[in-house]
């Protein structure tokens, strides 16, 4: 059965090693976002690094998920010190489940503040694409995706929100999900 891979990009205003308030402000929200998502209905699963730090992102042992990887556009540090980030890499069972999770509690009143944390880039900040449901999606299928959308818009290949598919590549729109976010920043 297909299963919704979604990756999500963000560069931040500071290093996530910045021992600023609002940077650790960031890092409180996130950890508990997290723990509030992997509980929600539909969600499967996301990457997770084998005992990397805060900030080690690079380096990390990501298993299944493959190596760490990044837009070419991003032009900051890569190191635990000077990392600028935040990206996720998700499975989801379909596409109302994870709009529900990202649009609705605690994501919802995150994604209110997010120039708070994060730079306005002109890129897409995120994009799904379905997977075979055998197969782990990895970061740099996450990053062609994103460059996909990026340089071809909406597509059955990278879609948004605002313009989905179905697995077989029909264009959908996102049942009882109400009025849908724009694409873009």
């Amino acid at each position: 059965m297909p299963q919704l891979a979604l990756y999500t990009f963000g560069v931040l205003k500071s290093p996530l090693a910045d021992p600023t308030p609002l940077t650790r402000e960031f890092y409180d929200i996130g950890a508990a976002v997290y723990r509030k998502i992997s509980r929600h209905p539909g969600y499967l699963a996301h990457a997770e690094a084998a005992g990397g730090g805060q900030g080690e992102l690079f380096g990390a042992d990501w298993g299944a998920w493959g190596e760490f990887a990044v837009p070419p556009w991003y032009d900051k540090g890569r190191t635990a010190e000077t990392t600028a980030l935040a990206a996720t890499l998700s499975l989801w069972a379909d596409l109302r489940p994870a709009f529900d999770a990202i649009y609705t509690g605690l994501h919802r009143e995150a994604l209110n503040r997010r120039y708070d944390w994060f730079e306005r880039t002109g890129h897409p900040n995120y994009v799904f694409w379905w997977v075979p449901g055998h197969v782990t999606p990895t970061w740099q299928d996450g990053v062609s995706r994103l460059e996909h959308l990026h340089d071809h818009g909406p597509t059955a290949h990278a879609f948004t929100f605002p313009r989905p598919f179905t697995p077989d590549g029909t264009p959908a729109r996102a049942e009882g999900a109400g009025p849908l976010p724009q694409d873009g920043p």
